[in-house]
């Protein structure tokens, strides 16, 4: 799919999601032929002609200067996130390099890597903006061992598990709210690298093989993604909720680290705790016999 019709799907859908009320509007009556705003309201609110707005909304961005995309986000409401996809898709229409550092590509600095490992108590993990997860603690690891099975793909892919494999519903019990996250911040990277190869092949995949996905994808969410909660339905420590903090790694443009920790004398510190005692187990295991079904 172009750049173009990104823009214009993106834009509908928010322009779509906006009653006149919300937008300050007065609600005339009858019948409207389309959900939320028509694009004239949304001209109006923006303070741009309808034909230039129409223009924007076929995904001519390229010229549209900062003030005219900040007057559009306000009059669309746009919060965080997708106020920074807008500028985002605007960037690669007009082919312009994104305002941020190159990413790079290669193996991870070993300091950062110390500090992923000292983190004892809290499940952490490394990854890109394609949900690849590149380094992981032992408790990480234990957290999310049913993705690391023997036969999955490496790198370890978060939205292949989840759409996937078979066991992806039961790990993840909030399904729906999950299934939302995973898919904003595969639209949210698309359009901060549109030429990110990778990433284009992971979301065709996943259109094609997913009905889920694929629903999910066509709502053109996005979102930041940098505290909250998240459940999980583990095969040892049972469901558990835990709070994240992500956090990007300015030296590795692209790449964000994120931890897991539970509050103390709750539920969810006890299966930190009991997570923590079957990874050793596991480790124990692995280092007696690391290949069982080699021969002696």
């Amino acid at each position: 799919m172009s750049t173009e019709s990104d823009i214009r799907d993106f834009l509908a859908s928010r322009r779509a999601k906006i009653t006149p009320q919300q937008a300050g509007l007065p609600a005339y009556g009858g019948n409207r032929r389309v959900p939320g705003l028509r694009r004239e309201e949304v001209a109006m609110l923006a303070g741009v002609s309808i034909d230039y707005y129409v223009r924007l909304e076929r995904g001519h961005l390229a010229g549209a200067s900062e003030s005219v995309l900040d007057a559009v986000a306000n009059a669309l409401r746009l919060d965080q996130a997708e106020r920074a996809h807008l500028y985002d898709l605007a960037r690669a229409v007009a082919k312009r390099p994104a305002r941020r550092a190159k990413r790079v590509r290669g193996p991870l600095p070993d300091s950062v890597l110390r500090v992923l490992h000292s983190m004892t108590d809290s499940p952490a993990f490394i990854r890109n903006g394609r949900l690849d997860i590149l380094a992981v603690n032992r408790l990480g690891r234990a957290l999310y061992a049913p993705l690391f099975t023997a036969d999955a793909p490496r790198p370890v892919n978060v939205a292949r598990f989840q759409f996937l494999d078979p066991h992806g519903r039961d790990f993840f019990p909030d399904w729906e709210q999950s299934v939302h996250t995973t898919v904003a911040l595969l639209r949210t990277e698309a359009g901060r690298t549109p030429g990110d190869s990778d990433l284009t092949g992971l979301i065709g995949e996943l259109v094609t093989r997913s009905e889920e996905f694929r629903t999910a994808w066509a709502k053109h969410n996005v979102r930041l993604h940098h505290t909250g909660h998240k459940t999980f339905r583990h095969p040892v420590v049972g469901e558990v909720t835990l709070d994240f903090d992500a956090m990007e790694l300015p030296a590795q443009p692209g790449l964000t680290l994120t931890a897991y920790s539970a509050a103390p004398h709750t539920p969810a510190r006890d299966a930190l705790h009991l997570l923590a005692a079957w990874a050793v187990t596991e480790d124990a295991a692995a280092t007696a016999d690391p290949d069982p079904t080699s021969s002696h």
